[in-house]
């Protein structure tokens, strides 16, 4: 069965962003992000939320293209509407049953791109079966959390540890619930 990886920049105090969506003072450049590039191209699915989609408006993506254009997209959203989407961008609706067939389909891991209530839903739903954090040596005090609003308790098993420059660390966590 595939395992879904939530593949994630977060800063020390745990946010995916800061207030206003803002990700200034996260590590966008060196070999930590290469790395995550890199690790990208692994994935054949990613799966996130309509905001995380609609984040990517912001860098000049229009609405209907695939962000990860090697990728199958699966965007959750009861609300979200695109006009002529990519063949590989796919809305929808919240449904624990599709993820757990999109698990059991033919291909390698797929990519949770976030974000964070989406995240939180997926662990509340205990979906998630690796964590990997991109950790920045910043603190923001408020934001995005890494897991939205979910108070769901996890004890996760760090397999995995890697530095970068710029403080960057990747960690990699098994989720076992």
């Amino acid at each position: 069965m595939r395992k879904i990886v939530y593949y994630v920049a977060s800063s020390l105090d745990g946010y995916i962003c800061g207030p206003n969506e803002s990700i200034d003072g996260f590590v966008a450049d060196g070999s930590g992000v290469e790395q995550y590039l890199q690790d990208l191209q692994a994935f054949e699915v990613a799966i996130m939320g309509r905001n995380t989609y609609e984040f990517g408006y912001k860098f000049g993506m229009q609405p209907g293209q695939a962000p990860y254009p090697h990728m199958q997209h699966y965007i959750f959203s009861n609300s979200l509407v695109l006009h002529d989407p990519a063949p590989n961008v796919h809305i929808q609706p919240l449904e624990v049953a599709f993820i757990q067939k999109l698990k059991q389909g033919p291909g390698g891991d797929i990519y949770l791109c976030g974000g964070g209530l989406f995240a939180g839903w997926m662990l509340d739903q205990e979906l998630i079966d690796i964590l990997k954090i991109k950790l920045n040596p910043l603190i923001l005090g408020q934001g995005v959390r890494l897991f939205g609003n979910s108070s769901k308790a996890v004890q996760p098993k760090l397999i995995e540890q890697n530095s970068y420059d710029q403080g960057l660390q990747i960690l990699t966590y098994q989720l076992k619930y």
